[in-house]
């Protein structure tokens, strides 16, 4: 089974997500760090919090005071560590580069992630979201949902690495933008609509594509993944 096979199933069968919902790329950023751990309703919440306030451009979020902010992003979770994240992003953006987007965003892809990676609490899921959805470059960013779905489809195995599954995933499709980020979409969509820790293998509409799924869609329950 080819990944863009899957890709083409999962696109007929949900539809374009047209990820990622966000105005600006500054926005899209601060969503990318107030969605790590929560839903993204709630990030949401956070996200217009700023707006209200003035806050979605990175010079004036940089002049915050972290009390203020930590208010303002509560309803994300985690608000001391998202606020603080969120400064330090702010930050360097408005400090090294006087606040201007087009250069912090456009400069060679390795060197943006290796910087993304230099912030306080960016990982690389959260570094490759911004790669991809802000700065327009092909970067594969993987979840828990996409590490799940791609093992129980036999094509990687449970224990396999970041790089190495984000390397395994970039090889395998088109190298396409809109692919990219639809695709990283429509796996998270599986995932929580199907693709569960329990899954609904007997509903799901890729199970014929799946090893781990195939010979139960006729079982009404399933074993949770250990």
């Amino acid at each position: 089974m080819k990944l863009m096979e899957l890709y083409r199933r999962l696109l007929r069968h949900f539809g374009r997500q047209n990820w990622w919902p966000a105005r600006t790329r500054f926005e899209m950023m601060v969503g990318a760090i107030l969605t790590q751990r929560t839903k993204w309703e709630n990030a949401e919440k956070a996200v217009k919090n700023l707006e209200k306030a003035g806050l979605l451009n990175p010079v004036a979020l940089a002049k915050t005071p972290v009390d203020k902010l930590e208010r303002l992003v509560r309803p994300a979770g985690f608000y001391r560590q998202k606020a603080r994240r969120l400064l330090s992003l702010a930050k360097l953006i408005a400090d090294e580069y006087r606040g201007d987007l087009d250069a912090f965003l456009g400069r060679p892809p390795e060197e943006l992630r290796k910087e993304l990676l230099s912030i306080y609490g960016v990982g690389k899921e959260t570094a490759d979201s911004i790669l991809l959805y802000a700065a327009d470059k092909l970067y594969f960013p993987v979840d828990a949902y996409t590490k799940q779905i791609l093992h129980r489809m036999g094509l990687t195995p449970k224990n396999i690495g970041y790089e190495q599954l984000r390397g395994f995933i970039e090889e395998n499709i088109d190298r396409d933008l809109a692919v990219y980020r639809e695709f990283r979409a429509l796996l998270v969509v599986l995932g929580k609509t199907y693709c569960r820790k329990r899954p609904l293998c007997q509903k799901c509409p890729v199970s014929d594509l799946c090893s781990w799924g195939s010979g139960r869609r006729g079982n009404a329950k399933m074993p949770a993944e250990g």
